[in-house]
């Protein structure tokens, strides 16, 4: 029994850690932690992951046993590395969906809304269409098989037992930053827009008092939305093309490694 005793836990471990960094990795990544995702749907893909990956993950060099201080330690250190890895593929959408609260919240289409599916509150409808969008396009250019490959490949940048570089997280405020600016670059053409139609309805306002500002600006606001809206969605693929490959790079510097862009 003492025999088989390191055994058991070296393959209990070899299992367990994979599952915890993949797990925390399916918990928080996009498209995919959502409400609308079954939980035990989720679980029971990142097993299936799992056992697809293990054949490919580097064995463990230390004597493992899950349920020491050190394992404990472990097991921390690989779900915190697949939940940071997981919370920069959200960094995607979450640009075009602060870029569709400000347009709509200046162009008067934020009094729709729906309950966002990730987060589980009301948010305009003009971010959760950009959402979606950024769901379908998401799949359709394969961003979950080239993240779950990056998945893979940080078992081999950082090992089982170790953590991620100091650079990476460092980097990682820095660009939560980025991503936020990104998004109100994006919506910078329809506030700058707004802002000369509701300058020129107070002229008009001054000018003419009996005109209803309240009845023919509302009217004129949302009309005018609606257009910039339709004319940003032909610089969709390019922004998130660009965005993309700038999520796919930091979250190779986040496990140490250098990627060039991905997509074209």
């Amino acid at each position: 029994m003492n025999v088989l005793e390191p055994i058991t836990l070296q393959a209990v471990a070899q299992l367990v850690w994979p599952l915890c960094r993949i797990s925390a990795f399916f918990a928080t990544m996009f498209a995919v932690s959502g409400n609308s995702f079954p939980t035990m749907t989720r679980a029971l893909t990142a097993l299936a992951v799992t056992v697809c990956m293990l054949p490919s993950i580097p064995d463990i060099t230390f004597d493992a046993n899950p349920f020491s201080g050190t394992g404990v330690l472990i097991t921390i250190k690989e779900c915190l590395i697949g939940l940071a890895m997981g919370i920069s593929t959200l960094l995607i959408a979450q640009a075009f969906a602060l870029a569709g609260q400000a347009i709509a919240m200046q162009t008067g289409l934020g009094f729709a809304s729906l309950v966002d599916p990730v987060s589980g509150t009301n948010n305009a409808i003009v971010g959760q269409f950009f959402t979606v969008l950024c769901t379908l396009v998401f799949f359709g250019v394969n961003g979950h098989l080239i993240f779950l490959r990056l998945l893979l490949e940080s078992f081999k940048t950082v090992p089982i037992g170790s953590f991620l570089p100091m650079y990476g997280l460092s980097q990682m405020f820095i660009f939560f930053g980025s991503i936020f600016a990104a998004g109100l670059a994006m919506s910078l053409s329809a506030i700058c827009t707004m802002l000369v139609v509701n300058f020129t309805l107070g002229v008009m306002t001054k000018a003419a008092p009996q005109l209803n500002i309240f009845s023919l600006g509302f009217a004129i606001s949302m009309t005018v939305g609606i257009i910039v809206l339709y004319l940003s969605l032909n610089a969709f693929m390019s922004n998130y093309t660009h965005y993309f490959n700038e999520v796919f790079n930091f979250s190779c510097t986040l496990i140490g490694t250098s990627c060039d862009g991905i997509l074209e």
